[in-house]
């Protein structure tokens, strides 16, 4: 005959085993009632796990019913709840031998009288930090206490729950770890990848968002990662929160992902991020900070735009990657073309990430002239890439790669420098050199240290700044880059001038000019072009002109290839100007003959503002 002390034991070793091969802690709980049951004939057993709000979650009770367990979820423990309910509250054992007459049994005894129960033995398990998890009870069909056989059952029934269920959290915070991410408690990159491959698998319609927060880094920059941490979290709640049906993940920094269940058109895909957009919005409030954030969508849908996990997904990139370009805060959907220029893109992009290695980068520079005289008062650096076989390509060849804010801002980087040493030169070959003109992208301002760039940059030739022009061009102006009219003002103060270069092209209008003053205005060559012959674009050059006399801003008109532009643009008070006409972007050796021949004398250019307003 198997003693009691041997069948606690084989116990013991099976669910130790249990344990070990990872099953749920549900099935080992079911495991220890039916193994305890069988030991102890008589006794009904129950397993109720209790969670952090301190409400009980039934785990297992093979012999009742399962209507008795449903009752019990989320039952809150307390002084006056059952035998269970009172245990898990009190932390000790208690024992009710009559259920039909305890006090503890008021509320709870019409659960129990029609199964026959008329007693409940509950122990309650506790963690290592003493905090109740679980209770473990015998019912009986008997008003009665446990024998000794039965306490010796539950004892180590107790100390094998307490290691199942402490197992069962290691294993849960561990697979947390893995697969949710720390900061916003949504699924992670990895856990992404499988929730993506899984929705292939199984071949039916549905879409992908890719998104991107707008200008985190700012927010980490000006006011901490405490205050960007928090913003993360709380796009990560809206996001996940915009509809029931979407799943969102983390990919990490400022990407997310949302999986589109049942979404196989244009339409349904478009409608889901709209949803996203409208539930991102709304002021975050951290620190005395209020912070209007703002996200940007790229999506694909699967089947039509990648019938595999890692196209789908590389064509969603494609597509915020477009959307950030031309239309941050909205979202783009993946087409074709998509694809070619952004392939197009990237071979531009290591081909000039290669020439900057190799030094391959050059500054050429076109003359700014005086339309009345043709003296040149100034010139603007324009960016040259001398290719292997030695054939030299003008910037728009390769200006895609520009926005990629890492080559945009090493390319600054080495004209600059090249900018630096050249005008250094002509100072020093007595030259009567006014200024330079330098181009910025966005991807200079949001490495948030132009200044210093251009302070330590022309500090080191001993270049004074009154010689550089900062030409920043409409998308720049108008891409909603903060640090962009905080530096650019700095820069004033410094003595630098400003150039809003393009203008005409995009979104700013003369009104803007009032919030983002510059020194320089530079019309764009497509008015240029019509000056003359359109009496539409004769009017707004006109009005321009006049506006930026008055508030004492110069003008430049940009692409002069004829020689009735510059008579018409005369007569509209236009004073300065480039373009073929005069000169063609030219090497650094070029253009100081150019200057020593055709330099304007004498005439500081901030001091020529009236006149070539």
């Amino acid at each position: 005959m198997v003693t009691d002390s041997a069948l606690l034991l084989h116990l013991q070793t099976e669910v130790l085993e249990a344990v070990a091969r990872g099953e749920t802690i549900a099935s080992i709980a079911e495991l220890l009632c039916r193994r305890a049951e069988a030991m102890a004939p008589g006794a009904i057993c129950s397993i109720l796990a209790i969670d952090g709000a301190g409400r009980v979650q039934p785990l297992a009770a093979p012999s009742l019913p399962p209507e008795f367990s449903a009752a019990l979820v989320d039952l809150p423990i307390g002084p006056q709840t059952g035998s269970c309910g009172t245990a898990a509250y009190t932390k000790q054992p208690v024992m009710v031998t009559d259920i039909d007459n305890d006090p503890l049994w008021a509320d709870y005894r019409a659960l129990a009288q029609p199964l026959g129960l008329r007693a409940c033995w509950s122990s309650p398990i506790c963690d290592k930090n003493g905090q109740t998890v679980a209770t473990f009870a015998f019912y009986y069909r008997t008003c009665r206490g446990p024998n000794v056989v039965e306490r010796d059952i539950v004892q180590t029934c107790l100390h094998l729950c307490a290691l199942a269920i402490d197992h069962d959290k290691v294993r849960a915070r561990s697979e947390r770890l893995a697969y949710f991410d720390v900061l916003t408690g949504l699924p992670n990159r990895g856990h992404f990848d499988e929730l993506l491959a899984d929705a292939v698998s199984h071949k039916a319609p549905f879409g992908l968002l890719l998104i991107d927060i707008d200008h985190l880094k700012v927010v980490n920059d000006t006011v901490g990662h405490v205050v960007g941490d928090l913003m993360i979290r709380t796009l990560a709640e809206r996001i996940a929160g915009a509809h029931s049906s979407l799943v969102a993940c983390r990919l990490g920094g400022d990407e997310f992902a949302v999986l589109v269940p049942a979404c196989g058109t244009e339409t349904c895909l478009h409608d889901a991020a709209t949803t996203i957009i409208e539930a991102a919005a709304g002021l975050i409030h951290a620190d005395g900070q209020a912070i209007d954030p703002h996200i940007t969508l790229g999506g694909a849908l699967f089947g039509a735009d990648g019938e595999d996990g890692g196209s789908l997904r590389q064509n969603a990139d494609f597509a915020l990657y477009h959307a950030k370009e031309i239309r941050r805060g909205g979202f783009v959907r993946f087409t074709p073309d998509l694809r070619t220029s952004m392939l197009e893109r990237a071979r531009m992009v290591r081909d000039v990430d290669l020439a900057l290695n190799e030094n391959r980068i050059l500054a050429h520079y076109q003359p700014v002239v005086r339309l009345d005289t043709a003296e040149i008062v100034g010139v603007e650096a324009l960016a040259r890439m001398r290719m292997p076989d030695g054939r030299i390509a003008s910037a728009g060849e390769f200006h895609a790669a520009f926005a990629d804010p890492r080559i945009a801002w090493q390319l600054t980087g080495q004209i600059m420098n090249q900018v630096a040493r050249d005008v250094r030169q002509w100072l020093d070959d007595g030259i009567d050199f006014q200024h330079v003109g330098i181009n910025v992208t966005s991807g200079d301002f949001l490495r948030g240290d132009l200044e210093q760039r251009i302070v330590d940059t022309f500090g080191a030739a001993r270049v004074p700044l009154h010689h550089i022009a900062l030409e920043v061009n409409e998308a720049v102006f108008m891409g909603g880059i903060d640090q962009v009219p905080k530096t650019v003002s700095a820069l004033r103060e410094r003595g630098v001038l400003v150039a809003l270069d393009d203008f005409g092209t995009g979104f700013a209008s003369l009104t803007h000019l009032l919030s983002f003053p510059v020194d320089v205005i530079k019309i764009d060559k497509s008015f240029v072009d019509r000056i003359g012959s359109d009496a539409a674009s004769s009017t707004i050059v006109g009005c321009i002109i006049e506006v930026a006399r008055k508030l004492d801003m110069k003008i430049v008109a940009e692409g002069i290839e004829a020689a009735d532009q510059v008579q018409a643009l005369a007569e509209l008070g236009c004073k300065l100007g480039q373009g073929f006409l005069f000169s063609r972007p030219s090497s650094a050796e070029d253009t100081t003959s150019l200057l020593t021949t055709f330099a304007q004398k004498r005439v500081p250019l901030r001091q020529a503002s009236k006149l070539s307003a």
